[in-house]
């Protein structure tokens, strides 16, 4: 069975006593993992023998989302290696695996198999497309997932091409993140049915999630089709980002009108109609856009800090991912934390009485093989069988 905890765990979040597997993947599967980790569950990464997961550019030392696991190492295309992991799903609360459609059930591991043997399980299911679906079967991207849900075309420039945004709302805000609350949930129901259930998470249905309040929107009559002429995306004056003197750039997000008229008054434009009366009227924005392009190109990020930051305007400095750690607020918050030099955000949320997990470095591929299998009962002979010369020192007695 899957240990209860590890014993550098301390006994905290809220998530403590959850038991996750996880097969070691790249990109949203593996942020799933974090998150539920970072939550207190005590989650056993599955690696495949070899230094490094197939596909993924990072160093171990440095793949941050494989932090706060311990690994092992099994060739789940060998007898012995499938028949441990099943092994360590016969006490676990949870399996996540990001392979495509199918491959899972043709290693041996599919949820028949996997329930069959743990009916309480949670067999949580990450691709890019789904199980189901005419493209369910095709290879793809974040941005390929994010173009079909309709969420990369409204993202950019008037007359230009959409902008791709990172690979933050497909792999994690429309994938990993939505894995684990899916799995989350179907826990939480197994509690109440003591049935298990899979957990099909498709970055393209999370993507297209995320979309919801534009579908409102766009339904109302106040969100077009035209990429950066509307509310959100650029095309107000008073919600987008600004260039400064210095080439550095500002954040403005003044909708509600007490935010706009205070900002109004500190730009010394409470007295022009055509601001004040611009507000609303979206054929007004590009004039005051251009017109405020000019303005915030008159000082510095931070002489608009001084003037702006501690203001009711909605109103933020655009900092660099190296200059984030640093800001007075997030130190003040914790918000980054540092594990061996390596800086990174910190878990999220906050919660007021389970406790807090501390950030904990990534495992090195099959560091904790032996120990890990010991705990879930195989004996000191069955792993010496199992993985031979893939992790040094070998188990005696």
């Amino acid at each position: 069975m899957l240990p209860s905890s590890s014993p550098s765990d301390a006994a905290s979040g809220p998530l403590h006593g959850i038991r996750v597997v996880e097969l070691a993947g790249i990109g949203p599967a593996p942020f799933g993992g974090m998150l539920l980790a970072d939550l207190g569950a005590t989650v056993i990464r599955v690696d495949r023998p070899g230094a490094r997961q197939a596909g993924n550019p990072l160093e171990p030392s440095l793949d941050l989302l494989a932090r706060g696991r311990r690994s092992v190492t099994l060739d789940l295309k060998s007898p012995a290696g499938l028949a441990a992991l099943l092994r360590l799903v016969d006490g676990a609360d949870a399996l996540i695996e990001g392979f495509r459609p199918g491959v899972a059930e043709r290693l041996g591991f599919g949820p028949d198999v996997c329930l069959e043997r743990n009916p309480r399980l949670v067999f949580g299911r990450m691709t890019g497309w789904g199980q189901t679906g005419p493209v369910a079967p095709r290879a793809g991207h974040d941005i390929n997932y994010i173009a079909l849900a309709g969420a990369l075309d409204p993202i950019g420039h008037a007359g230009g091409p959409p902008v791709v945004p990172l690979n933050l709302v497909g792999d994690f805000g429309g994938g990993g993140m939505l894995l684990a609350f899916g799995v989350v949930a179907a826990l939480l129901e197994a509690r109440g049915s003591g049935r298990g259930q899979v957990v099909d998470a498709a970055i393209v249905d999370g993507a297209a999630l995320l979309t919801t309040i534009l579908h409102a929107m766009r339904a109302q009559g106040i969100w077009t089709d035209s990429r950066g002429e509307n509310l959100l995306d650029g095309g107000a004056h008073f919600y987008g980002v600004y260039e400064c003197a210095d080439g550095r750039h500002v954040s403005i997000g003044s909708i509600e009108p007490q935010f706009y008229r205070r900002l109004l008054e500190l730009l010394d434009l409470a007295g022009d109609p055509m601001f004040v009366d611009g507000h609303r009227d979206p054929a007004a924005w590009p004039e005051l856009r251009s017109r405020l392009e000019v303005l915030f190109r008159s000082r510095t990020q931070r002489e608009w800090c001084d003037l702006l930051a501690d203001e009711d305007t909605c109103f933020a400095p655009v900092l660099s991912m190296g200059e984030a750690p640093d800001h007075p607020h997030n130190r003040a918050r914790g918000t980054f934390g540092t594990v061996d030099g390596v800086v990174q955000p910190a878990p999220a949320p906050r919660f007021s009485r389970s406790g807090e997990m501390p950030l904990r470095k990534p495992p090195r591929p099959g560091e904790h093989t032996r120990e890990v299998l010991a705990e879930a009962g195989l004996t000191a002979a069955e792993i010496d069988e199992l993985v031979g010369d893939q992790v040094p020192g070998r188990v005696s007695g």
